[in-house]
């Protein structure tokens, strides 16, 4: 059974009285992808070299002229938690930006 330790980022906090409702969202640092790396890189993948030599500068001189256009690359994950006064109090009252552990597994 895999175990797998995420860090959190806390996106908002809901104070209800006796409840604390926290939002998270993943803490994955990731490089935004441009649509031009992605068409670049799968027709790089499909050439042999003397057909990329001759074809790369050509798309690349294509793809430079159209906008840019970001992808997003990864899917985060984001929890939403409802938990008692008391207990958010002991964790420390962590605020928004702050991480959080969660370990996630089945039981």
């Amino acid at each position: 059974m895999m175990t797998e330790i995420i860090p959190f980022r806390i996106q908002q906090i809901v104070d209800n009285g006796n409840a604390i409702q926290l939002s998270l969202i993943e803490d994955v640092q990731t490089e935004p992808l441009t649509q031009k790396q992605l068409i670049m890189e799968n027709v790089s993948k499909k050439l042999d070299s003397e057909t990329k030599e001759q074809v790369m500068p050509l798309l690349e001189a294509i793809l430079h002229a159209q906008p840019n256009i970001k992808v997003k690359s990864y899917a985060n994950t984001n929890i939403t938690i409802t938990m008692p006064k008391n207990r958010y109090d002991k964790m420390g009252r962590p605020q928004v930006g702050e991480r959080l552990q969660v370990d996630l597994k089945k039981v």
